[in-house]
């Protein structure tokens, strides 16, 4: 199926859903058994976020807001590739650069190196990237980074969240503190048990980050997604 968005379709029972646990040994198998390393996950997964934004809206103007970690740096990804297609970026950080993991802080001196402006706040734009907090939240958000989800929430702004609206547990639901209300989420490889009923999540979206499907096999996860219409596939209930 397809919808209305030319983006191939799928029902929530049609794919298998995981833990945060789960998640978390699906990119160990992918490292260390596999040899696909972050970098390229990165790259798939912020490449399908761009392309979904372009596809969705169209817009002028985006503002992408990173977290320290492989969320932030597919944020960053997104960010390059947008740029690329022509849309006014900019970035916010939330949090200091020296507390970024090597491969998002990788990401962030190509995207200095192209001059793409690094704004401390937001401005008004068409689109908002949540990529603050991924699948590994670890209690309620705090200092800048809570700040930044308070004024996300705030802005008339569209807002795309990158994996997981940040706030939200991926395997309960549960938002232990404030949390980023999303109009679309894309959610990358297979989603999450805790994106399945949150309202924070909005319209669903399962990306492509080039798991073999022998991986879900081996860890007894099915169905598995069907990207064979497309590398982003629009989840309905």
């Amino acid at each position: 199926m397809t919808a209305a968005n030319n983006l191939p379709t799928a029902g929530y029972d049609d794919v298998g859903w995981i833990t945060a646990d789960q998640m978390v040994e699906v990119d160990r198998v992918m490292i260390d058994d596999l040899g696909i390393s972050l970098m390229q996950m990165m790259e798939n997964a912020g490449r399908n976020l761009a392309e979904l934004i372009v596809a969705l809206h169209a817009p002028q103007t985006v503002a992408v807001l990173c977290g320290s970690g492989g969320n932030g740096g597919g944020g960053l990804v997104a960010a390059r590739h947008l740029a690329n297609r022509g849309v006014a970026v900019t970035v916010t950080l939330g949090s200091e650069r020296e507390k970024m993991g090597p491969v998002p802080a990788h990401q962030l001196r190509i995207v200095e190196a192209m001059d793409l402006p690094l704004c401390p706040e937001p401005p008004p734009v068409d689109v908002t990237v949540d990529a603050l907090i991924g699948y590994s939240l670890r209690g309620a958000p705090r200092g800048r980074v809570a700040e930044l989800i308070d004024t996300v929430n705030a802005s008339p702004a569209v807002v795309l969240a990158l994996d997981t609206p940040s706030g939200l547990q991926v395997t309960s639901g549960e938002t232990p503190g404030v949390v980023i209300s999303a109009d679309a989420t894309m959610t990358l490889a297979i989603p999450k048990v805790g994106l399945r009923a949150a309202p924070q999540v909005g319209q669903l979206f399962l990306a492509d980050i080039s798991v073999p499907t022998a991986v879900y096999g081996q860890m007894g996860v099915g169905p598995v997604p069907d990207f064979r219409h497309g590398t982003i596939v629009e989840l309905q209930e």
